[in-house]
């Protein structure tokens, strides 16, 4: 069941370091029949990793005011995650545009470093008045450049 394709790795090999990293706990009600942790809770460990990477650089003290939306999100599965393993989200901006974001984020083994699965998401700024794509809030843009170490794109 192990996808032992270097494709993958390959497809992140050369980025920058991750700077963010969270280690998420997993529950008994996670894993399904074979003991895997059920492919619709990679998204919500994805989903843990990206909030807490936005309270890092302190761009989620305005909930209510949320500025932001998933447009597209994609994982690749590498290989099973198990019950008795420690699992750790890392999450980077790969890209920063105008009206958008490209996060990266990546699951692995805490004790083995095991690449585990592979998530792309589009980030967009949205204007929940009009319903439309909006440009990136200035609190947004600038608090990714100052982590991340991005120019100004």
């Amino acid at each position: 069941m192990e996808n032992n394709d270097k494709s993958h790795s390959s497809s992140i090999a050369g980025k920058r370091p991750f700077r963010h990293s969270v280690e998420v706990q997993m529950r008994f009600n996670d894993f399904d029949m074979l003991g895997h942790l059920n492919n619709s809770m990679y998204f919500s460990y994805f989903d843990i990793g990206k909030a807490q990477y936005f309270d890092t650089i302190g761009c989620t003290n305005h909930w209510g005011k949320f500025n932001i939306v998933i447009a597209n999100v994609n994982c690749d599965f590498i290989a099973p995650v198990y019950r008795t393993e420690s699992i750790v989200v890392k999450t980077q901006v790969e890209n920063l545009h105008n009206k958008s974001f490209h996060v990266l984020q990546v699951m692995v083994n805490g004790a083995t470093g095991q690449l585990k699965a592979v998530c792309r998401s589009v980030m967009v700024g949205f204007d929940p008045d009009t319903g439309k794509s909006a440009p990136l809030s200035p609190q947004w843009r600038d608090a990714i450049v100052a982590y991340e170490g991005l120019e100004n794109q």
